[in-house]
């Protein structure tokens, strides 16, 4: 999944498969207003120093329809790359949405450079886990006549009424809850949606913008920013020229009657006149360099406000309680005792670590699958009786390993569940802060819909499978339809699941009373990953990715 920052307006999305909120960013109390110089009129509270220019130049916009893209996890400039994976915990230790992503809204004219404006935000910026959001997606579909009036440039794609607001506040608002959301595509060859819509996920910063951002009431209130980019209006018309003759095919007198009976009338009546809300006025677009090192010195103040800390917490908290209900411990018969006993064992070789932990992986998924609703069922057998047995009450499984540890208990999965989906979550810790974050994420269509089955070698807090579990909720998954499943767990990690997320069912064979100050399960088992695939930990990966206590 790949939610990264993203150009609206150019590639493909590929990813399989993201709390109405009062405006918790402050606000200036003026807005600023930049000249032709750059210079600043007018300041916004509280700002430090300018951080770093980062000029981009931006690639052609070649596209005939609207995008709304998260992936790949790179911005590529002119200049440099940028890595843009690695969202930190939007959640706290109850794992419930702590900090809203911030929305910065951009408002301007007709090919005004606001995409130019964004990116080069996205790229000064160079924060994990940006959103490009563009109102060209929110076009209505158009009836049969009005797309004999659009076929003739008769029709006003400028006017309020061209746009879907209903669908554009309801999915900004789930986006500015961290949730991951779908975004219609538009195609502007034939005035019509297409069939397939895009998977947009949540992210810490998510940038809107089109010509009406700043028109609708209800979209106002989920702008923590508002910008307006004001361009000349000869520079616009140039620009729309150049764009439509290049890549929508259209004819210069078209063209021009389009922008003299719409275009022009539609931004002096409903564009020009919300400059008056706008936080930020940027005269010459993304040329203007003070004024986007004001923009980007705000959002990170704003940013640092919403910092949350959850493996420390986690490790702190529900110390003496009894272990939940929802816990289900494989009984430790002498077979799995035996077996424990050989990959905890340090001496231990390789080749007998992965057979014995692949026996215990294919027991767990069947104690596993005893918990799944079944509903009654009758069918004939070959001797024309009739048996009475038992059927999956729902539509099906898919399994989510968290990586890279938890994969290896896919094969186990594979063999006991025939045609299984199956989908991948990437965690891994920052360093500087110690706290878990997701920079990959592939998930099968229409997981909503399934019971879930995920999939870790073992959880020592638990920091890693909140963040699993949170993802799986922000992508519609009932709480109660997901499994969490694991070859060793400590009491900590239990605690912490079951205490943030109630009706998640926790699954393992065995758990260990203690973590150290390493955050790794006394006694334990080790580094599953490392022990499993014969490697040595990278520096740079958690305990969760490499299977060890997270």
């Amino acid at each position: 999944m790949e939610a990264t920052s993203s150009d609206s307006k150019a590639g493909e999305q590929s990813a399989d498969t993201g709390m109405e909120a009062d405006s918790s960013a402050s606000r200036s109390d003026s807005r600023s207003v930049f000249n032709s110089t750059g210079s600043e009129q007018d300041s916004l509270d509280g700002l430090s120093e300018p951080v770093p220019r980062c000029p981009l130049t931006p690639s052609p916009r070649k596209r005939t329809t609207s995008q709304s893209k998260t992936e790949p996890p790179l911005l590529r400039t002119s200049k440099r790359t940028i890595y843009t994976a690695g969202r930190p915990p939007w959640y706290n230790v109850t794992g419930t949405t702590f900090k809203e992503a911030f929305v910065i809204g951009l408002c301007g004219g007709s090919a005004s450079g606001k995409t130019t404006v964004a990116n080069k935000i996205i790229e000064a910026l160079d924060v994990p886990w940006v959103v490009l959001l563009s109102m060209d997606s929110f076009y209505k579909v158009l009836n049969k006549e009005q797309q004999e009036l659009a076929a003739t440039n008769e029709y006003n794609f400028d006017h309020p009424d061209a746009f879907d607001f209903e669908l554009l506040v309801t999915v900004l608002r789930k986006l500015k809850k961290g949730k991951s959301i779908k975004v219609p595509v538009y195609d502007f060859t034939t005035h019509s949606r297409r069939k397939e819509w895009k998977t947009v996920y949540g992210a810490n910063v998510v940038i809107f913008e089109g010509i009406l951002a700043f028109a609708n009431k209800e979209l106002l209130k989920l702008l923590d920013m508002k910008v307006f980019v004001d361009t000349d209006s000869d520079i616009r018309l140039i620009r729309r020229l150049k764009r439509d003759i290049s890549q929508r095919g259209r004819d210069i007198s078209g063209i021009i009657k389009q922008y003299n009976k719409f275009v022009k009338p539609a931004f002096e009546q409903y564009i020009e006149p919300t400059v008056q809300v706008a936080d930020i006025v940027v005269p010459r677009g993304g040329e203007n360099f003070v004024a986007l090192d004001l923009i980007v010195q705000h959002v990170h103040s704003q940013l640092e406000k919403r910092e949350i800390t959850v493996r420390s917490a986690l490790a702190s908290a529900h110390q003496g309680q009894p272990l939940p209900k929802t816990l289900s411990v494989m009984e430790s018969t002498p077979q799995v005792r035996g077996m424990h006993t050989i990959i905890r064992n340090k001496e231990t070789n390789r080749d007998e670590f992965i057979f014995y932990s692949k026996r215990l992986m294919r027991l767990l998924i069947e104690h596993a699958l005893s918990f799944l609703p079944l509903k009654p069922v009758f069918v004939e057998t070959p001797q024309g009786g009739v048996y009475e047995g038992k059927r999956l009450s729902g539509k099906r499984i898919t399994g989510v390993s968290i990586l890279r540890a938890g994969e290896t208990m896919e094969q186990a999965l594979m063999a006991v569940c025939k045609d299984i989906r199956l989908g991948k979550i990437l965690i891994q810790t920052n360093h500087d802060t110690g706290e878990p974050e997701l920079h990959y994420l592939r998930l099968p269509k229409d997981i909503s819909e399934d019971y879930v089955i995920l999939m870790d070698s073992t959880v020592s807090t638990g920091a890693a499978a909140l963040m699993a579990v949170r993802v799986l909720l922000d992508h519609d998954v009932a709480e109660d339809k997901i499994f969490l499943l694991s070859l060793l767990m400590a009491e900590m990690g239990v605690h912490s699941v079951a205490y943030a997320f109630p009706r998640v069912r926790i699954i393992t064979t065995a758990v260990d009373k203690e973590v150290n100050d390493q955050f790794h399960i006394i006694p334990g088992i080790g580094n599953f990953g490392d022990r499993y695939f014969g490697t040595d930990a990278p520096s740079d990966w958690c305990e969760s990715d490499e299977g060890m206590d997270f």
